[in-house]
């Protein structure tokens, strides 16, 4: 794990930028082929397999992983046929580990931080405060909505679905109903929260890495990621039970160095865009940077607990580094080497083509964020940006709303959806959520109109 590490920070260091600005332009042109179909086929299988995690129990990252393998051997095979073929291969994929490099880094530094903020019973004391209110089902319906939105835009969309997830569980197990529709409300409100933030979402964190948008831009998209939200949860408020559940009397205590943690965190995130905005520098590496204060505090929490009684509490770092989500960040590996794969035997070519030169940037726009429902935002803008259409900063932030939200639409598009099923014990589904999709598509639709009328 740790040569890993020491190779990917090598190749991220060595580069002139963290992410390629412009996309391959050239490619091997070889869609027609025999060996190119099969590409393609071993991509949507690879893919299919990941869609059904849910019901086969296959984590997301095996299949994709093993498609990125076959595919870039195909592309090898595909390029020994073309002039200069082993040039543009290898510049393909220099270009995709440095994208795949920059992002895993980042990720990885806010992993280790949600961890440490778990460990130390942040959000276990936040749960059981809400718990103890004594909150009616409406009021807690729209307070974990509210709550998802708001801490979406710095935790991520997964980590606060999960957070609010078991809030709800904790107070309306009893009420199937309500543990639905609030699952749904969650999952909606998460990714428009994380919509207008750059750490926001995976596709948020990419467009501001590729530098299609500034840090401060995508703030734009604030009200209507707030519209987004606001709308299917006040059709879906009418069909929650006027009842209050039993408050519980749980105390939760934070452990030390809790809320340091949380200040921590935050002087990470300003580092990050400190040295993107003044210093040109990449985030990853104000991140990572941040990752050292961390570092250092676990270390003086170490020096501090020499009580015998305080030895339960021992603060190891690098168990954190452990517990991070690999499988997801495996997964986008799988992800990006999949399709710079496809892109580099010229599908994103004629993909662009078609959408953006033929049904131009907004419709185009629109369709990708239908499509995030069905097939992972993550895929699809990877592969937006890679194919690099001539777009202005509106239309990369119109991009980047709808594939945000699109994964709404069902609960599959999203990791908080697909999270959230196999947290709920059967409560929530595809089908309980697919039930409301009409009401989710008001509000993306309204969200489009939002954007347009005080962004245009």
């Amino acid at each position: 794990m740790k040569t890993l590490f020491i190779t990917l920070l090598l190749y991220c260091l060595s580069a002139t930028n963290a992410i390629a600005s412009e996309a391959v332009v050239s490619h091997l042109d070889m869609t027609s082929s025999t060996l190119g179909f099969v590409a393609l086929i071993v991509f949507i299988i690879g893919y299919g397999l990941v869609i059904a995690e849910e019901f086969i129990h296959l984590r997301k990252s095996k299949p994709v992983l093993l498609a990125a393998g076959l595919i870039w051997i195909l592309v090898a095979i595909l390029a020994k046929s073309k002039e200069h073929g082993k040039e543009l291969v290898e510049h393909a994929l220099n270009h995709n580990l440095l994208e795949y490099s920059a992002l895993l880094l980042f990720l990885l530094t806010a992993m280790i931080y949600v961890n440490a903020m778990t460990e130390r019973n942040v959000f276990e004391a936040l749960r059981a405060w809400l718990i103890k209110r004594g909150y009616s089902y409406k009021k807690l319906f729209w307070i974990s909505g509210f709550l998802a939105f708001f801490i979406s835009p710095v935790a991520d969309n997964l980590t606060t679905a999960l957070l609010m997830g078991a809030v709800v569980l904790a107070v309306g197990s009893d009420k199937p109903k309500f543990v639905s529709l609030a699952f749904i409300n969650i999952v909606v409100a998460a990714n428009a929260g994380g919509a207008f933030s750059p750490f926001g979402d995976i596709t948020t964190l990419m467009v501001w890495q590729s530098g299609n948008v500034e840090f401060f831009g995508f703030f734009a998209l604030f009200i209507p990621a707030l519209i987004n939200f606001l709308i299917p949860a006040a059709i879906m408020s009418f069909a929650i039970p006027n009842e209050t559940p039993k408050a519980s009397d749980e105390k939760v205590m934070l452990k030390k160095g809790a809320i340091s943690i949380c200040l921590l965190f935050l002087c990470t995130i300003i580092t990050a865009v400190t040295f993107e905005q003044f210093l040109h520098l990449p985030p990853f590496l104000g991140m990572m940077t941040g990752l050292s204060y961390l570092f250092l505090f676990s270390y003086y929490i170490k020096l501090t607990d020499k009580k015998s009684a305080e030895i339960s509490t021992e603060f190891n770092i690098f168990s954190k580094v452990a517990k991070a989500e690999w499988d997801t960040l495996l997964f986008f590996f799988g992800v990006i080497f999949c399709v710079g794969g496809l892109g580099t035997i010229g599908y994103l070519a004629d993909v662009s083509h078609l959408l953006y030169d033929g049904f131009g940037a907004t419709n185009a726009n629109i369709v990708a964020g239908i499509l995030s429902a069905i097939v992972d935002n993550i895929p699809v803008m990877f592969a937006i940006l890679t194919m690099n259409p001539e777009m202005n900063t509106f239309q990369w932030l119109l991009v980047t709303m709808t594939a945000g939200v699109g994964g709404s639409l069902l609960s599959v598009g999203s990791a908080a959806g697909v999270a959230l099923m196999g947290q709920s014990k059967g409560m929530y589904s595809f089908f309980s959520h697919m039930k409301w999709s009409w009401a989710i598509a008001l509000g993306y639709v309204a969200s489009i109109y939002a954007h347009f009328l005080i962004n245009g």
